[in-house]
C-alpha cells in the first residue's frame, strides 16, 4: 500500500499545459507567494496521505498531461464567507506521459499505481495524440 494518495483535477478552461504555466505564473505574481495555489470546494478527507508526497494531476480535454506536486493545504474564506480548500501547489510543473481520462466534476483520488509516469526530459515537446485516438489505445491496452 501506497504512504501517499494524488489528486485528479480537470484544468477547465485550458486547452493545454502552456495555457496552466501562463495562468499560474500570473497568480503567483499578483499574490506575491512561491506556490501555486488552486481553490476547490472541498478538503480532501484523505489529506494527511495527500501531504504525504502527493501530486495534483491535470487532465486537459480528456487527458492527463501533468502534475504539480502538493505542498501544503490551507483554508480560504471567499467572498460568500465560505471556507474551501486551498491546495499549495509547487511551481514546477511535470509533464506526464499522456492518459486519457473520462469528464468527472470536481476532483478525484488517484492511487500512484494508477498515475501516469513522468514524461522524460528527451519527449517533452512530443505531440500529444487527439483525446479519441488516446482513448481508443487505451481500451486495447496499448496507452
Amino acid at each position: 500500500m501506497a504512504d501517499h494518495v494524488n489528486i485528479l483535477k480537470l484544468c477547465v478552461g485550458a486547452e493545454g499545459v502552456e495555457d496552466l504555466l501562463h495562468w499560474q505564473a500570473q497568480r503567483r505574481a499578483e499574490s506575491g507567494r512561491a506556490e501555486s495555489l488552486h481553490i476547490t470546494r472541498m478538503w480532501p478527507k484523505r489529506s494527511v496521505e495527500v501531504l504525504a508526497g502527493g501530486s495534483l494531476f491535470w487532465v486537459f480535454k480528456g487527458v492527463i498531461l501533468a502534475r504539480q506536486r502538493i505542498v501544503g493545504l490551507e483554508e480560504v474564506i471567499g467572498g460568500d464567507g465560505i471556507a474551501r480548500c486551498g491546495i499549495l501547489l509547487d511551481p514546477a510543473v511535470i509533464r506526464t506521459e499522456p492518459v486519457p481520462r473520462r469528464p468527472f466534476q470536481g476532483w478525484r483520488y488517484l492511487d500512484p499505481a494508477d498515475s501516469p509516469r513522468d514524461m522524460t526530459a528527451a519527449r517533452e515537446n512530443d505531440d500529444v495524440l487527439p483525446p479519441a485516438l488516446l482513448a481508443a489505445l487505451a481500451e486495447i491496452g496499448l496507452r
